[in-house]
């Protein structure tokens, strides 16, 4: 049976006041933790692939790797559909940083049959790196298909659409493959009743690094390729540039200039 592994993630709810513990790393301790809101677009997208194609058999499966809590975001996921979910949990996997974590999940994924899709979000909202989807599919010697807002699969073949400020691009690969998409792809659906009710109940496959094989000076903050040595807060914001300019035409100028800069137009 092919099977879609979905990546989600909790994270610190974006209305939380998030701060930093004395190691660097982000409390997530003092926070209320959610499922990150980009990966309810990468779950949608995973129900959508496995729904439009009923005679492919496809099953999907939501992963996650965190502390204890962390499951919650896996029974968020099984409430909109994933079929089963796994959560890798392991202290050691403390304060990874993405190369640590991609590696971690990889070795995590070989443990599930028949992968033939990855989906994930584009950019999770506690990180905001954005480069887990392509050190994954590099892991795995298999095509990334990066920032979507749309996929299909048909047969062997994977064909997505990816939109950005600088236009629409159509891209295919052969499976297996990863994905990522973004929050222009289809709207997340809400779980119903019976979703919430099953998925309060459901079984969730728990691994450590043991059960994975990976071994413990591979990830963790103390095995990371980058480290935070200090850490300041972010400067209120401004009121922003004003454009002064006594000729319409100036004025119009500097402003497409500016539009032009941020890839806009």
């Amino acid at each position: 049976m092919p099977t879609i592994v979905a990546l989600v993630k909790n994270v610190p709810d974006t209305w939380s006041t998030r701060t930093l513990a004395a190691d660097f790393t982000l409390d997530r301790e003092n926070v209320d933790n959610v499922i990150d809101e980009i990966n309810e677009f990468a779950m949608e997208q995973a129900l959508r692939l496995r729904d439009d194609n009923p005679d492919a058999g496809w099953r999907v499966v939501a992963l996650t790797a965190g502390p204890a809590g962390s499951d919650e975001a896996l029974r968020k996921a099984l409430a909109m559909g994933a079929d089963d979910a796994v959560h890798l949990q392991d202290e050691t996997l403390g304060g990874s940083d993405v190369i640590g974590t991609a590696w971690a999940l990889h070795n995590a994924i070989n443990t599930i049959e028949d992968v033939q899709l990855i989906v994930t979000g584009a950019a999770s909202s506690d990180g905001s790196m954005g480069a887990l989807p392509g050190i994954l599919a590099e892991y795995r010697q298999q095509p990334a298909l990066t920032s979507l807002s749309s996929a299909s699969v048909q047969g062997a073949e994977i064909t997505a659409t990816r939109e950005t400020n600088l236009g629409v691009y159509e891209l295919k690969a052969n499976l297996p493959a990863v994905l990522s998409v973004g929050d222009k792809a289809d709207k997340p659906r809400f779980p119903n009743f019976k979703g919430l009710k099953a998925a309060k109940k459901a079984e969730i496959t728990t691994l450590d690094l043991a059960a994975i094989g990976v071994q413990p000076q591979q990830v963790g903050l103390d095995n990371a390729a980058t480290m935070v040595r200090a850490a300041e807060d972010r400067p209120a914001r401004t009121g922003g540039d004003v454009i002064h300019a006594t000729d319409p035409g100036e004025a119009a100028g500097r402003i497409a200039d500016y539009l032009a800069e941020q890839n806009l137009i």
